[in-house]
C-alpha cells in the first residue's frame, strides 16, 4: 500500500514540470491598447539615391504609385508628346501644337463656311494671331463660326431698335409737325442727305439706338435749318444735288440774261445752255 500512495505523488509532479516548459518553449505576445502595429511611411521606403526626385513628390502611398507605373508601362511604345513646364520656351509650345496638328503657316487654315460671308483681310489677320496661339483647324473654324453667329444676332438686335426708334421718331414728329409732317421731313431729310450723305445717316448708330438719319434731335435741326435757308421747299436735282427754289431762279436768270449763249443761236454753247434752263424750270414745276 505504500507503493500505490507515492506514485502518484511523483506522477504529478512530472505534469506540472512538463507544463511549465511548454509555456516557456512557446512564449505568446499579447498586444495592449496602446502597442498597435505601425503605419508605413510611403517616403520612407523610398531608396536614399532616389528620395531627391521630385517625380516621387506626388505619390503618399504605394497604391498609387503602383497605378502611375501600370499606367506608364501601357504608355511605352506610344507616340507620346511631351508637355511643357513652366522652363518652356515658345519653340517648345509650337513643337507641340504641330504635333497635335496646328498647321505650318497662317495660310494653311481651311475653313469649310459656304453660307457664310467673311472679309478677306480679316480672315487674314485671324489666321495669324490663331497660328500664334497654336490653334487647330477646327478649333479656329469654331471661333469664326461663332463670332459670325455673335455678330448676326447683334445686326438683327440693332436693326430691331433702330425701327422701334424710327416709328417712335416718326409718332412724335407728326403730332409736332401736324399737317406739316410730311413737307418739312421731307425737307429736313433732303438737306441731310446733302450735307452728310446718305451712307453716314443710315449706318451711324447713336447711343440710344437710332440711327442717325431718324434721330429726332437731328431731324428737327434740319427741319429748322431748312427753314432759315429759304421759305422755299428745297427740291432734288440730279444724283444727290439739293437747291432752293430761289436758287434754281437765280441759275436759270444767269443763263438767260441779254447777250448770253441762250439767246444766240450761233453760239457753241447754245444748245448746252437751253437744255440747262429746261432742266432747271423742269425742277422748278417739280
Amino acid at each position: 500500500m505504500e507503493n500505490q500512495t507515492t506514485a502518484p505523488e511523483v506522477q504529478s509532479e512530472q505534469t506540472e514540470t512538463v507544463v511549465q516548459n511548454n509555456t516557456e518553449a512557446t512564449p505568446q505576445t499579447v498586444l495592449t491598447e496602446t502597442e498597435q502595429p505601425k503605419e508605413v511611411n510611403f517616403k520612407d521606403l523610398i531608396p536614399e539615391s532616389f528620395k531627391e526626385e521630385k517625380a516621387l513628390d506626388n505619390f503618399n502611398n504605394m497604391e498609387d504609385f503602383v497605378k502611375s507605373y501600370l499606367h506608364a508601362q501601357k504608355l511605352v511604345g506610344a507616340d507620346k508628346i511631351p508637355v511643357p513646364n513652366k522652363h518652356s520656351t515658345e519653340e517648345d509650345w509650337h513643337e507641340v501644337f504641330k504635333r497635335l496638328g496646328a498647321p505650318e503657316t497662317p495660310e494653311d487654315y481651311k475653313y469649310n463656311l459656304k453660307d457664310v460671308e467673311l472679309d478677306q483681310n480679316q480672315v487674314q489677320e485671324f489666321n495669324k494671331e490663331a497660328h500664334k496661339l497654336g490653334l487647330l483647324p477646327r478649333q479656329a473654324e469654331s471661333l469664326i463660326k461663332f463670332y459670325n453667329e455673335m455678330n448676326s444676332n447683334n445686326a438683327a438686335s440693332q436693326e430691331e431698335a433702330a425701327a422701334q426708334a424710327q416709328l417712335q421718331t416718326e409718332t412724335e414728329l407728326r403730332k409736332e409737325y401736324g399737317p406739316q409732317f410730311s413737307k418739312r421731313l421731307d425737307q429736313a431729310k433732303k438737306l441731310a442727305v446733302n450735307s452728310l450723305g446718305s451712307d453716314f445717316l443710315e449706318n451711324t448708330y447713336l447711343k440710344d439706338g437710332s440711327r442717325l438719319g431718324d434721330n429726332i434731335k437731328v431731324i428737327k435741326a434740319f427741319s429748322d435749318l431748312a427753314d432759315k435757308l429759304s421759305e422755299d421747299e428745297i427740291i432734288k436735282g440730279d444724283g444727290s444735288e439739293y437747291m432752293t427754289a430761289k436758287d434754281i431762279e437765280k441759275e436759270i436768270n444767269e443763263l438767260t440774261q441779254e447777250g448770253s449763249a441762250y439767246w444766240i443761236k450761233t453760239h457753241p454753247n447754245h444748245n448746252k445752255a437751253v437744255q440747262e434752263v429746261l432742266k432747271l424750270r423742269e425742277m422748278l414745276n417739280g
